[in-house]
């Protein structure tokens, strides 16, 4: 096996022996336009964090419909004893990226006159695109199966369709319980369905209109409940198909647009909350439109472990290539399915 020489490391030839202009370098590695999980539901100050050696919430399910009523003064007192409560578990998944340099070639080689830029911020850029991707590709993939242990409870997990307009978003795949929630025994925990055919104001406009009357659901009663930390709290989410109707209805009942031909790009609301458009939802032909209660939906990571950058070590039996780890302990959770809706097209 030949020996590793500097002209082998493609990185050092292409930032050390050519004029590539300023200190700079132009990222044009990714493959999706935009990036919500990490842009907006990762960032530091809208995370949720925990401890423990999972996540775990307490749903009350149930309320005591038996002992309010009308008395006469003299009437014999009842009490019931009722079980208004459950806990629903959720694992921690872990995730990781890792950069290495070689200290000969992007240390000693890549400084003084010769350098150009600084070899290590692509490398270090890289590994966290490559993470950025893997986090946006799981968080709207499918729902795990019963039997991983490794990917996250992903959006299917927690909000899954139906071909019948309600509460009827049941169990993912072949799961017999939710984060440990038995769905028969607590039927308040599905979140909203319906069908649309069509992206017009008489078809999904007021499918969306009735979900979102539906969804809103505000306890009479104060109680310090569990809250996500993700700003805009209601958002939703649809792929280029649907934004793509949306923005022409916008267009069409807006009389005032001027000489501007794409006038409503970026704006599309919906009830003053923002539709966004996600690249990954473009390979689904049932067309969904995620209506998301962030309050309630949110990722929660392990407090230590956000994001965590080791240092540089050296690598087993190469002392001269050290590598740098980026670690992340998290998992979804939704802790008020009820508040969250997926509207699908008739297939």
């Amino acid at each position: 096996m030949a020996a590793l020489t500097a002209a082998d490391i493609q990185d050092l030839v292409a930032t050390t022996l050519r004029d590539l202009g300023p200190l700079r370098f132009q990222q044009i590695a990714q493959s999706l336009q935009y990036y919500e999980v990490f842009s907006r539901w990762f960032k530091k100050d809208k995370v949720v964090f925990d401890s423990g050696y999972g996540i775990s919430r307490t749903l009350m399910t149930s309320f005591d419909s038996t002992s309010a009523k009308h008395v006469g003064l003299l009437d014999t007192d009842q009490v019931n004893i009722g079980d208004y409560l459950t806990t629903m578990n959720v694992p921690w998944r872990h995730a990781q990226t890792s950069w290495a340099l070689i200290y000969q070639t992007d240390i000693l080689m890549n400084r003084g006159k010769s350098l150009i830029l600084n070899v290590i911020k692509p490398k270090r850029a890289a590994a966290l695109l490559g993470l950025v991707e893997e986090l946006e590709d799981r968080a709207w993939g499918d729902a795990p199966g019963t039997t991983d242990t490794v990917l996250p409870y992903s959006i299917q997990y927690w909000l899954v369709e139906n071909a019948t307009t309600g509460f009827n978003g049941g169990l993912p795949g072949s799961h017999t319980t939710l984060a440990g929630v038995d769905l028969t025994a607590h039927p308040t925990f599905k979140n909203y369905t319906a069908l649309y055919t069509s992206v017009t104001k008489s078809d999904l406009v007021k499918t969306m209109r009735t979900a979102h009357r539906k969804i809103r659901f505000k306890s009479p009663v104060t109680i310090e409940d569990y809250r996500g930390g993700i700003g805009d709290r209601f958002r939703i989410y649809v792929n280029e198909t649907t934004m793509s109707g949306l923005e022409d209805l916008g267009e069409a009942q807006n009389e005032n647009l001027g000489r501007d031909i794409a006038s409503m790009d970026g704006t599309i609301t919906f009830r003053r909350n923002p539709i966004i458009w996600v690249p990954k939802l473009d390979a689904r032909t049932d067309n969904p439109v995620y209506m998301v209660d962030h309050s309630t939906f949110y990722p929660v990571c392990l407090k230590g472990d956000y994001l965590r950058e080791s240092e540089a070590k050296e690598a087993p039996n190469q002392h001269n290539c050290y590598q740098v780890f980026l670690d992340l302990s998290y998992n979804y959770l939704c802790v008020d399915r009820r508040r969250n809706a997926v509207l699908t097209v008739t297939v």
